[in-house]
């Protein structure tokens, strides 16, 4: 059974402003194209752009089964040391001056927050992990409890 599970789609603002962005650039195409061929970009860019968006929110995060995981990664909790829920301020330090060049980051610019699991494996360089989500306080909470489920 899963104890947290999420999927790291596009907001809606994103959707609006890419799909206004894509309509913009086809009316610049239709202008310079007469004819049929001006249509073209209409029939085209629009569907190419939407497939680009639902690529861009494929990823999902989970803690089932005594793992963490993120898109293909996985991290079995009991190499889970520690874990901290991040926004604003914290967030940007840990992604800019804080980051440390091992460590494994799947980060979106649309998610307002992240959550920073430090690991204890004296077998992986990676130090830690910094993982975007909607509800960092949530994702952490689930981690605490399946690295207690597993003590």
């Amino acid at each position: 059974m899963s104890s947290f599970r999420e999927r790291m789609y596009l907001s809606w603002w994103a959707w609006v402003g890419s799909l206004a962005i894509v309509a913009l650039i086809a009316a610049q195409i239709h202008m310079g194209a007469p004819g049929l061929r001006a249509w073209i970009a209409y029939v085209v860019i629009p569907p190419l752009a939407v497939v680009v968006l639902l690529w861009l929110g494929r990823l999902r995060v989970a803690v089932e089964d005594g793992e963490f995981k993120v898109d293909d990664a996985r991290l079995p909790v009991e190499f889970i040391a520690e874990v901290t829920p991040l926004s604003g301020t914290p967030l940007r330090d840990a992604m800019t001056v804080g980051l440390d060049p091992l460590a494994f980051v799947v980060q979106r610019p649309w998610m307002s927050g992240a959550v920073k699991v430090t690991l204890d494996d004296p077998e992986d360089p990676t130090p830690y992990w910094i993982v975007s989500t909607r509800r960092p306080e949530q994702l952490a909470e689930a981690l605490r409890a399946a690295v207690g489920a597993r003590a």
